[in-house]
């Protein structure tokens, strides 16, 4: 029987958000569990038959501290009348069948070590948690037929076109791999080429593609100037627009993946869109956070480059709402703003790789498959793909370094400009 663990009270437990297993005592073994995404639930460290096992009591959301002590107990004591629970459980779920929520649980444990990011695993969960388990959660898998999918996605087709698609997919995954797995048989309802084709228009016919908003070109250097005046979030935002990075690989970089000798961040293929190793060129504006970031480095668990306050990283949400506050902060001044000129929203994080795609096209002679690997883009030719085989590091060093030159002029690489009081983020 494990060690017996302090007992925490329900405060101290719910302050409780770094990654991992934390013993809550009260009950030997039980745990609160939480991911990468955040999401904790309750979990039981016992030994059966001679083997160490693990047993889950529920999401911490809908089951509290007491109540998962109490459940803790009672497979204790059946463990000690010389039961096993986890055999009992395999034994009513082969006799009633598997829910969908139990396949869908499954198939994301199964694909859990392929995600690109932890979120993606708590986005694929979500999506299906909203739109198709309150119908058919709680059904057994080998019974969802037709009417039930067309009943999930009819609401949505028309307003939520992008989310629908979404859903879709992800129920055809699930009931795949529920008849792979033999518990169910039959034709997927959830398949779209000759089936639900035929009930739904296309959801490119439905609703057009919606660009991520981004900032005009004449207002990156106002804007540059006022996100220096920020920390917290903010660097890590500034960080991004400088690299024209993807606002997760920001986020979640880590100092392992800096070479600062040779002004060099490499980010691993499971953080990149195209799951390929993308090496970032740094110009010394990038390399001034990095060397302040460096200085006032502190110890966190995953050694992340811009950890926030609280511990773990930052979200895309914080970053938005940066730009946010920048905005109406410059509107309450008098401002225009900070918003995609067309569209007439706040820009996003992720808008400003285009906005650095439309400075190097209009702005300046660099080539174009300069600016696309600076994105890292995946080349569409396959021809082409074949023969262009370098990184054109050097080349985009060189554009990074004019990007940074435009975007912050005043900031001449040797330091970070350090204000007595910065604004909160």
């Amino acid at each position: 029987m494990p060690k017996q663990a302090k007992e925490l009270s329900p405060l101290a437990v719910g302050r409780h958000r770094t990654p991992g297993n934390k013993a809550v005592g009260g009950v030997a073994g039980l745990m609160m569990q939480v991911s990468d995404s955040g999401a904790r639930s309750w979990i039981l460290r016992v030994s059966i038959n001679g083997k160490r096992r693990e047993i889950g009591l529920g999401s911490c959301a809908d089951v509290s501290l007491a109540d998962a002590r109490v459940r803790a107990r009672e497979i204790r004591s059946q463990i000690a009348a010389g039961n096993d629970p986890l055999a009992e459980r395999r034994a009513k779920r082969e006799k009633r069948g598997m829910t969908f929520a139990e396949c869908a649980k499954a198939l994301v444990e199964s694909r859990s070590h392929g995600w690109k990011n932890p979120k993606h695993h708590a986005q694929w969960l979500s999506t299906l948690e909203t739109y198709a388990l309150p119908t058919i959660g709680a059904l057994d898998v080998a019974k969802i037929e037709l009417p039930h999918i067309v009943g999930i996605l009819q609401p949505i087709w028309a307003t939520k076109t992008e989310t629908a698609s979404r859903v879709r997919s992800r129920i055809e995954a699930v009931l795949s791999w529920a008849t792979v797995s033999k518990h169910r048989s039959g034709d997927n309802p959830a398949r779209w080429r000759g089936n639900l084709d035929v009930l739904f228009a296309r959801p490119s016919k439905v609703s057009k593609v919606v660009n991520q908003p981004a900032l005009g070109i004449e207002d990156v250097q106002r804007f540059m100037a006022l996100l220096a005046q920020r920390d917290g979030a903010s660097l890590a935002l500034q960080f991004a627009i400088l690299t024209a990075t993807r606002s997760a690989e920001t986020r979640l970089m880590r100092w392992g993946e800096v070479d600062l000798h040779n002004a060099i961040w490499t980010v691993p293929p499971e953080r990149m869109k195209s799951a390929r190793e993308h090496v970032v060129p740094l110009s010394p504006q990038a390399l001034s956070l990095l060397n302040a970031q460096a200085e006032n480095r502190t110890c966190n668990a995953s050694d992340l480059v811009f950890p926030a306050p609280l511990g773990g990283s930052f979200s895309d949400g914080t970053l938005a709402r940066v730009i946010r506050l920048m905005d109406d902060a410059d509107i309450a001044a008098g401002g225009a703003g900070f918003r995609d000129k067309r569209q007439g929203r706040v820009a996003v994080p992720h808008g400003f790789r285009s906005t650095f795609r439309d400075w190097a096209a209009e702005r300046t002679n660099f080539p174009n498959h300069v600016a696309e690997a600076a994105l890292a883009h995946v080349i569409g030719d396959k021809t082409e793909a074949a023969y262009r085989r370098g990184d054109l590091l050097a080349k985009r060093r060189e554009l990074m370094h004019a990007w940074a030159m435009f975007a912050c002029p005043s900031m001449d690489g040797t330091n970070v400009v350090h204000i007595a009081k910065r604004a909160k983020p």
